[in-house]
């Protein structure tokens, strides 16, 4: 489903002229994660998290959070999804998604806790610390491989042409997929950037569905249109990333995450530079 946006009557200021005129804005509409789980005959679900998200490829949305909050580990525990609740104004789908987990998948809701914090990124989301990452025994991401720094260069602009819904509100963050070569693999949207990025992380789960082992995207690289945040880094390396290029700057723990788990974090990224924060020698 594409990415929804309303039309609005503003007014513009400028240098002593008003001018009204209809605006594009994107959509902010709350979206409840409930999980379907259980074994035959004893099927139940339980509310994960409500997030405020630009609806649209809610199924990937939904995926990408489970797998970064350790509620599946492989695409092959997800059996599908179900949109209910209430439609707003102008949407095709409702704001409640229910995601079936197979009856092997190892779900307990009575360890799982979210731990919440206050981000200037997204509102209340994330994880509370690396000790988090270090008691789900997450391993550090050793791989062998060199990324062109003339590659690097291109990325942010590569990224910014394929943001079809910024183009019309300039109101939305994107993440995209890239393998060494340079090649663009997916690219999501989202007016929340850790939305983006499980949109992205999503689509790359269900194109797997069905298949066992664990969700591994080694040999690529995550692009975001803002801040490098430590939730995003947490994200990348659930699903086994190893480089971040941030288009803005990275937060303390972003760095400190990406030094202790063996990744490569990019910040301030343009056609003319960008800072290595951690993994320098994998540039190259």
């Amino acid at each position: 489903m594409a990415l929804q946006n309303k039309e609005f009557e503003i007014s513009k200021f400028h240098r002593g002229q008003v001018v009204r005129f209809c605006d594009s804005i994107a959509v902010e509409e709350p979206l409840e994660i409930r999980v379907v789980f259980g074994a035959a005959g004893q099927r139940r679900s339980k509310n994960l998290s409500i997030t405020m998200r630009t609806p649209g490829n809610d199924p990937e949305l939904a995926a990408g959070f489970l797998l970064s909050e350790g509620i599946i580990e492989s695409p092959s525990e997800l059996i599908g999804f179900e949109s209910d609740g209430p439609v707003s104004d102008g949407a095709d789908v409702g704001n409640t998604i229910f995601v079936e987990l197979s009856e092997s998948a190892q779900f307990d809701p009575g360890k799982f806790q979210r731990h919440f914090y206050a981000t200037s990124s997204c509102g209340v989301c994330g994880k509370a610390s690396l000790e988090t990452l270090r008691n789900q025994h997450v391993k550090p991401i050793i791989e062998s491989f060199k990324v062109d720094p003339e590659l690097i260069f291109q990325l942010p602009e590569m990224l910014r042409k394929q943001q079809g819904v910024f183009d019309v509100t300039g109101g939305l963050h994107a993440s995209g997929l890239f393998n060494l070569k340079g090649e663009l693999l997916s690219v999501r949207e989202d007016v929340g950037r850790h939305n983006a990025v499980d949109k992205l992380i999503g689509s790359q789960i269900l194109a797997q569905a069905g298949q066992p082992g664990k969700l591994s995207l080694s040999g690529h690289l995550l692009v975001v249109s803002g801040r490098a945040s430590f939730e995003l880094m947490q994200k990348a390396l659930v699903a086994r990333i190893p480089v971040l290029v941030a288009v803005g700057a990275p937060s303390s723990l972003a760095v400190e995450l990406a030094k202790e788990f063996k990744m490569v974090l990019i910040g301030f990224t343009s056609s003319e530079r960008f800072n290595v924060y951690a993994g320098e020698d994998q540039i190259g």
